[in-house]
């Protein structure tokens, strides 16, 4: 990590926010779009953006919804502070085509694995533990948040917050999304709001399988080996590179 460290502040500087006179607004719905098809929504940015040019003449079905209630979370988060309980607003306000009210911004009640064509891939925390492993999850946060950090540190810790949520999977549904948006919550809190502009969700759809790969460290939770992190904490800086 050293060395990718020492190239985040040039890698910052070189994507040059200023020049980049795409909105905020329209970002963020890209950043919605490609969040969503890595949990695989089928509607791309083409047709999502021409979809909101002529809302009027359709009515929107359950993907089209799905990507208008991330967006509608992502700009929650851009207006208010990184804590625990706005982040279960963000997940009570994206969660709206994806579980029953009951569900939204609630911690999970059940068991909860990750399966593939082989079977179970990974498994979680059991449900009577995660709060508990939120509550610690947010003091981390909360202290990191009260730290001055180097812009590295902050590229560091956001990965790690990203993939320590990822394997907690403290909701029924939507922990990936709620992840990724998580990583550039902290990003923005950290760095300036204008850090919502970087394209991580596109990077990640685009290395799809090694996003998948980077983040199993293990087959379950208290077996997981964060010594083999680096391929996950070299992602986010990689967003950068030839945006």
């Amino acid at each position: 990590m050293q060395t990718v460290g020492q190239e985040i502040s040039f890698l910052i500087k070189q994507f040059d926010f200023s020049k980049h006179a795409v909105s905020l607004d329209y970002l963020t719905k890209v950043s919605a779009v490609y969040s969503s098809n890595i949990e695989g929504n089928s509607i791309d940015l083409n047709s999502f953006m021409n979809y909101q040019l002529n809302k009027e003449k359709f009515k929107a079905g359950k993907e089209l919804q799905e990507i208008e209630n991330l967006i509608e979370a992502y700009q929650f988060a851009q207006e208010n502070p990184l804590t625990e309980t706005n982040l279960l607003k963000t997940h009570s306000i994206l969660s709206k085509t994806l579980l029953i009210k009951s569900k939204r911004g609630k911690y999970r009640i059940e068991p909860a694995g990750v399966f593939g064509k082989e079977g179970l891939v990974y498994l979680s925390v059991e449900p009577e533990f995660v709060k508990q492993e939120m509550t610690s999850f947010f003091s981390d946060i909360q202290k990191l948040l009260n730290e001055t950090l180097s812009e590295a540190e902050v590229f560091y810790f956001a990965s790690l917050i990203h993939l320590r949520f990822v394997h907690i999977h403290p909701f029924r549904d939507g922990n990936g999304r709620v992840a990724r948006l998580l990583e550039k919550w902290f990003v923005g809190e950290k760095l300036g709001k204008q850090f919502w502009k970087i394209p991580s969700e596109k990077y990640y759809k685009d290395n799809q399988a090694q996003y998948y790969n980077a983040i199993n460290l293990g087959d379950n939770f208290y077996t997981l080996n964060y010594d083999k992190c680096m391929n996950f904490l070299t992602m986010l800086p990689n967003c950068l590179i030839n945006w």
